[in-house]
């Protein structure tokens, strides 16, 4: 199966159905597919080796995907807000790239199609692009790593992981002809191109905005009748101290609110389970190079654990939830052996919608078939999964590693924190000094000294934090993922880059 015969069976099955943009005059299933093969022709014509989408949120985003299947070349989203160098790095890895973007001054080299005139394409009678002799095991996507690091590099997508994660989550057709769900999470993650699949597969109506405002995204909630949505935890936090503020509740069509990517305290999605109660949540886990979600706390997890009396299930709303039924995830040592429950260890995942593949280095994939994410957690008794960071964010202080989340939810209880950080700042002595990077409530003060007080008290006293500096918010990624090397930088800057 091929991502062009999905496309097809959508086309075939709902053909008028409104599936991008405005309910009114949106385009339809058909006009969707049409609109893919024009897109086709024109990179056949071209004989380019890849599409490149280069722009903000829009129809341009899926038409340009499924442009790029049609040929049989891969498609690759990249960053609006990358550098001209960078910019200009990632294009030089292609022959002969199609770009498609609404800022064609940027580009040098390879054939530049502007957004406005690739929207116009229509196709020619003969339908050329053969849709139907894509391969399987061919490249349908290339998403750019962060490079937060290194260098970034290509991950692979094949179109066989892609189907297989479509296939393991969503039931075909089994959207309301009315559902429609609201997108604000960029172009170039792979949770835009998984929300493209699932949605266009279940026949929901996909609404894109492109700068997210608390206000604007609850105006567009409204004034759709929006009944899914998917969400960044920054995202979500915003949207609580909107309804808080507004002293109200949130829109009765919002059905669904997905969230993930990052992590999130457990008393912003209580206050969004109150505000939001027609709202089923799930919070999904996944990466780039599983093709999407490997993990789910559905609604029901959700309600269950804010019911709960018995802390261990309502430590739940921690979670990431419990693997899909199409993949295995266990916790293995520095060994690469099974741990026990409540253990902390690597997390690694198999199935067949993991790719764990770069253009740069090849497979990733151990002999065995696991793929290492480099994510730190543990699973609970019952399988589900806690996330505890990145193996990179792990603090060496005397050397004994400690997890930067364990302090971050201690801190995240107290009452006068909404949102914070813990990260490891270098120092000659100890190797890193626990840096606590907090947020206060609106109206809300804390010495410093109370907050070590408060961990103190519930973590042993190695883990307290040295450093404690108060901010007005936390840098973030696009996609919601805290910046911890620019907090740092900022902080040993202020401080001459000198350890106390």
């Amino acid at each position: 199966m091929n991502l062009a015969m999905i496309l097809d069976m959508v086309a075939e099955g709902m053909p008028e159905r409104v599936l991008i943009g405005d309910k009114r005059d949106g385009l339809t299933a058909a006009a969707v597919r049409a609109k893919a093969i024009a897109g086709a022709e024109r990179v056949q014509a071209a004989g380019a080796d890849r599409l490149v989408h280069l722009g903000p949120n829009g129809p341009g985003f899926p038409l340009a995907l499924f442009s790029a299947v049609f040929a049989g070349v891969p498609f690759l989203p990249v960053n609006y807000r990358l550098s001209e160098d960078q910019l200009g790095d990632i294009l030089s890895r292609s022959d002969n790239p199609l770009v498609v973007t609404d800022t064609p001054e940027r580009v040098a080299g390879g054939t530049v199609l502007g957004l406005d005139e690739f929207l116009a394409l229509s196709p020619s009678d003969s339908e050329s692009a053969a849709a139907h002799t894509v391969d399987p095991d061919s490249v349908a996507v290339l998403l750019m790593t962060s490079g937060t690091t290194a260098a970034p590099k290509s991950a692979v997508l094949r179109h066989r992981n892609l189907a297989s994660y479509l296939f393991g989550s969503v039931e075909f057709a089994s959207a309301e002809p009315d559902d429609a769900t609201l997108v604000s999470v960029p172009p170039y993650h792979i949770a835009a191109v998984a929300n493209i699949l699932s949605n266009l597969y279940a026949g929901r109506r996909i609404v894109y905005l492109d700068r997210f405002t608390a206000p604007g995204w609850l105006d567009l909630v409204a004034g759709q009748g929006i009944t899914h949505a998917m969400v960044v935890p920054t995202m979500l936090v915003r949207i609580v101290g909107e309804l808080k503020s507004r002293g109200t509740r949130g829109p009765a069509s919002l059905r669904s609110i997905s969230y993930g990517g990052a992590k999130i305290s457990a008393a912003i999605v209580e206050d969004a389970l109150r505000l939001l109660p027609s709202a089923g949540f799930v919070n999904a886990y996944g990466l780039t190079e599983t093709a999407s979600s490997v993990a789910v706390l559905g609604p029901e997890d959700h309600r269950e654990a804010l019911a709960a009396t018995d802390p261990a299930v309502r430590a739940r709303l921690g979670s990431v939830g419990r693997a899909l039924p199409s993949v295995e995830i266990e916790v293995h040592d520095e060994d690469g052996k099974p741990v026990e429950p409540g253990v902390v260890g690597e997390i690694v995942v198999r199935g067949p919608q993991v790719s764990g593949e770069y253009v740069e280095k090849g497979t990733q994939v151990r002999p065995d078939g696991w793929f290492p994410t480099r994510d730190q957690g543990y699973l609970d008794e019952e399988g589900y999964l806690f996330v505890r960071g990145r193996a990179d964010d792990t603090i060496i202080r005397g050397g004994e590693n400690i997890a930067p989340a364990e302090i971050e939810e201690v801190l995240a209880g107290h009452p006068a924190v909404l949102d914070c950080v813990v990260a490891g700042i270098p120092d000659i002595e100890w190797g890193h000094r626990i840096g606590a990077f907090i947020v206060l409530r609106q109206g809300e003060t804390a010495e410093p000294d109370v907050l070590r007080t408060w961990v103190r008290e519930r973590l042993r006293g190695s883990k307290t934090p040295e450093e404690i500096v108060f901010v007005d918010e936390l840098p973030t990624s696009a996609t919601g993922k805290v910046l911890r090397r620019e907090l740092i930088a900022a902080h040993q800057a202020a401080h001459g880059q000198k350890s106390r």
